[in-house]
Order: C-alpha cells, then structure tokens, then sequence
C-alpha cells in the first residue's frame, strides 16, 4: 500500500512538472490571475487548461480561413471546464419574479427614423466595465447599467451605481426582480455602496439613494423593436445565451448553436453598428476588461435573434 501510494504521488508530481515544462502559459495564467491549487487539483486543472488551448487553437484556425465570424483566447476562465463555466451561468435567473404593476409593454415603431449605427459610450452614458468575479450578479450590472444611461440622459451627469447592493439585497437573481427592488428603495451610487467590504449581507441602512425609479419598459417585438429602442432611449437590459461565450476576445459573435430563448446571462446592449457588411450589437459584459474586446462583445444582429439578445429586454423608467 505505501508503494501505491509513493508512486501515485510521483506519478502526480511528474506529470505536474512535465506539464509545467510544456506550457509556460500554465504558469503565466497563474500568476495573471492569481490561482493557486493544491497537487491534485492542479494536476485536474491543468489538463482542462491544455484541452481549452487546443479548443482555442482549433477554433482560431477556423477564424484564420473565414469559417467563423469571432476569434478565442486565453482568459480568467482557462482553467474551467465547459460544464464548469454552465455552472457559473446558472447562477442567473431567467425567471424572475412576477413583473410589477409598473411596468409597461412597448410595441415597436417600425416606421420611426433611426440611425444606422450608435455607441452609446461615445455619448458618454457608459460607465466602466466592472468584473462581478465569482458572483453570480450578472444581472445586477445589467440592470445598474440601464439605470447609470438612464440618469445620464436625464440629469446630464454619469454615477456609477452599486451592483453589489442589488446583489447583496436582491432575491431571485434577475433583472426583474432588481428592477422592482429599485422602485420600491431607490439605488445607492457605488461610491456608498462599495463591493470591496461586502460580505454578502444587505447593508443598504441610512446610504441615500442616488436613483429612483417608477417602473420599466418591457420591449416587445423583435431585433428592429431594440434597435428603435437603443437608439430612441440609450442602453438597454438584455439576457442572453452565453454559454460559448467563454474564451470570446474577438470579431462578431455568431453561433448556430446559441439559443434564443434558454438564456443564462444578464448584460446590456449600449448600441449597434456594422462591420464589413456584417450587422452587430455592441454589449457591455461584466467580465472585466481582459474578456473579449476590453470587457466588451459583439453579437451578431440580424440574425435570427441570435442568442436571444432580443427575447426579453427592459428598460427602466426613471
């Protein structure tokens, strides 16, 4: 039995340092992202990390011969497998609660005039890109994000809002259900509610609220009803299908097999444009900047509503 077990640890060791030998971007993405593991673990991360490199490079080969539309790369979410990162995805409630009596259905104007293309953040209604970490508050900074363009375009000036109260008061884990607790509390600015000291417990107190909402816009319709809406109205709450999304960092996002109505992440849509021909969303991702185009994607428009950017977006009323 101590000769079994002498062995199996040799055989972990050297299979450790073999492979650390082979990928000095193991120990680069480690050290980048601050990860540590113990024998074992790291032994079962590593070989997940060396089948996402070779998923990466068979993809961007694809990428190379214009047989896909967006390229991959290496990020924070390296070490996590396929079911791993759904995992992570789950923490998203696609449900939500009852909507409330204060929101309102919009039907599209299809005749309206609208631009061609429109970036919000160019008009100063975006604010950074926040990374929630291993949060499952996607949906907060969804919905905060709406709230922050919102205020911009009423009272002139941009306040970052505090994802982490929503995500620390908030039950249900849905940009519905956070979109109703600001109605009834109003939401502190992030300066007041900072996410750098939380513990998860809601500590909202005598913090002053630095929005106030009275109910949101929920946008029937299709693809043309968010666009009319983005460029009428600003950033917009979506959810979407992100389950490939993993190792995105480029291009415009198209995948056959995104689904248009098993959605699984909160993000917004801050504007639209075209690329070579090929029309596009431009969301704000809350995955940090290294993710994607500096925190950013590019989701494919027009395009048979595409990961269901179009199912189910809302917009607060302030």
């Amino acid at each position: 039995m101590k000769c079994f077990i002498l062995l199996t640890a040799t055989f972990v060791v050297g299979t450790l340092s073999s492979s650390e030998e082979l990928h000095p971007k193991w120990k680069n993405f480690k050290k980048l992202h601050q990860k540590s593991y113990d024998r074992v673990e790291e032994l079962k991360r590593i070989q997940i990390f060396e089948a996402n490199l070779k998923k990466i490079e068979e993809h961007n080969k694809l990428f190379d011969k214009n047989e896909v539309s967006y390229k991959m790369a290496v990020n924070q979410f390296g070490d996590l497998s396929q079911e791993e990162f759904l995992d992570y995805l789950k923490t998203y409630n696609n449900k939500g609660g009852a909507k409330t009596t204060k929101s309102v259905k919009l039907q599209p104007h299809l005749n309206a005039e609208v631009p061609d293309e429109i970036d919000w953040r160019e008009n100063g209604a975006v604010t950074d890109v926040e990374d929630q970490g291993a949060l499952g508050s996607a949906w907060a900074f969804s919905v905060t994000g709406a709230l922050e363009g919102q205020n911009f375009l009423k009272e002139g000036k941009l306040v970052p809002l505090s994802g982490q109260e929503l995500a620390d008061c908030v039950e249900g884990g849905s940009i519905v259900e956070g979109y109703n607790y600001v109605i009834e509390y109003g939401l502190s600015a992030a300066a007041d509610y900072p996410s750098d000291s939380s513990d998860g417990t809601c500590r909202r107190g005598d913090i002053p609220a630095a929005v106030t909402e009275s109910g949101y816009v929920v946008i029937m319709g299709n693809e043309e009803a968010l666009k009319d809406t983005i460029a009428a109205a600003g950033p917009i709450s979506v959810a979407v299908d992100a389950t490939n999304w993993q190792f995105y960092t480029g291009g415009v996002f198209l995948d056959a097999n995104c689904s248009s109505t098993e959605l699984n992440h909160g993000v917004l849509a801050v504007g639209y444009g075209v690329d070579d021909g090929t029309d596009y969303w431009i969301v704000k991702n809350s995955w940090g900047t290294e993710w994607g185009e500096d925190g950013y994607i590019r989701t494919a428009r027009n395009a048979d509503n595409n990961c269901g950017i179009a199912t189910d977006p809302t917009c607060p009323i302030l």
